[in-house]
């Protein structure tokens, strides 16, 4: 079967490009290895730079019931916080439900699913790609577009760099309810990594963290690791021991990477985790791949509908990707650096608290400005 686009992948990203597509009449097929709605890790916090740009794609915030989130918590492992306002201000809601809202606006628009289906190989044959699924399906399609999120086997069959070297970190979320306030996101730090709570709906909150193996090594499993470890932190200590967990087990993903990716690979173009993955001590992975989804669509359109030169297509994504995203990712890896560490952490805290205007130029420069619509 043969498509304009293909999207490997249903997150954030590909969902907002087979939207804008599908709105713009280009015939897309979007494949998930997944049906909707499902959880996964991810901290489910948004900044309002793309809350006016996802109201025009027809999702209604207000029956997600979002939180809206306006000030920002920090602690240390021994226990020292800092508040400040939170630079432009956010919204919690679960990719359970935003997922979901967004997968329904997409089949209205008319886009195609293959959901419960993995793609096994992407093959460039000159002008077309052609892509093999688990369910021994192949299609053909002019562009593809790779959403499928932060480390799978397809990138070991493109070839991907990233993958020749293993990353150290773990990521974990839980879904709980827990007496904390609804405006505030807060990232507690631990001995090798760091913890993040914020509301999300239906008095639920979105407990995530992301840490190395090594803890889990040395304590033995992931609810020993919270005791013994993440709980010397008096914060995650409350949290661990008081609140409500709604899950039998956490969502974990292995292998998180935040090396440097390539926006373009084998003339696919990479959006959200796939492009480059923002450290979640930033908050601001979700926005990051809603925007970089807009961006490629708006690209594919401009290629159907005018120059149809994929040099073009290729090189103005690249440009525009590298122009929005490179510099925000390049600082969240080195502030990273200071988190998890618990002498860099406590001392970084420490100086932020007698510099506090320059915390929020951390915050601020890792978000973007609201989306032009």
């Amino acid at each position: 079967m043969e498509y304009s686009v293909i999207i490997i992948g249903g997150g954030l990203a590909g969902l907002v490009s087979s939207i804008e597509l599908a709105h713009a009449g280009v015939s897309v097929l979007l494949i998930e290895k997944k049906s909707y709605p499902f959880h996964k890790v991810c901290g489910e916090y948004i900044s309002n730079e793309v809350k006016p740009y996802l109201q025009t794609l027809g999702l209604d915030l207000g029956k997600l019931n979002i939180s809206n989130l306006t000030q920002f918590q920090l602690t240390s492992p021994k226990g020292l916080a800092l508040h400040t306002e939170l630079d432009l201000g956010g919204f919690g809601v679960s990719r359970f439900a935003l997922d979901h809202a967004l997968y329904q606006l997409a089949v209205n628009a008319g886009v195609e699913f293959r959901l419960d289906t993995s793609v096994t190989s992407v093959f460039w044959k000159d002008k077309y790609f052609e892509i093999e699924t688990t369910d021994q399906e192949s299609f053909r399609a002019e562009v593809v577009i790779g959403a499928y999120g932060k480390r799978t086997r397809l990138d070991k069959q493109l070839g991907r760099h990233f993958m020749e070297k293993a990353s150290p970190y773990v990521g974990v979320k839980y879904h709980i309810r827990y007496n904390f306030p609804k405006n505030v996101i807060a990232l507690h730090n631990f001995k090798n990594g760091y913890c993040g709570i914020s509301a999300i709906e239906d008095d639920k909150f979105c407990l995530c963290y992301l840490t190395e193996r090594s803890n889990m090594k040395k304590a033995g499993s992931i609810n020993a690791m919270e005791k013994t470890i993440a709980s010397r932190n008096p914060y995650l200590r409350d949290i661990f021991t008081s609140a409500e967990f709604l899950y039998d087990k956490p969502e974990v993903i292995n292998e998180v990477s935040f090396a440097p990716k390539k926006s373009i690979e084998n003339h696919i173009l990479m959006v959200g985790d796939s492009a480059g993955l923002v450290t979640p001590l930033c908050g601001n992975g979700m926005a990051i791949a809603i925007r970089s989804g807009n961006m490629a669509a708006q690209e594919i359109i401009r290629y159907f509908t005018g120059h149809r030169n994929r040099a073009t297509l290729e090189t103005n994504y690249q440009d525009a990707w590298e122009k929005e995203f490179a510099t925000r990712l390049l600082i969240g890896r080195t502030v990273q650096q200071l988190f998890g560490k618990e002498f860099l952490t406590e001392m970084a805290l420490r100086f932020f608290s007698i510099t506090p205007t320059l915390l929020q130029k951390v915050i601020k420069s890792t978000h973007g400005k609201v989306m032009k619509i």
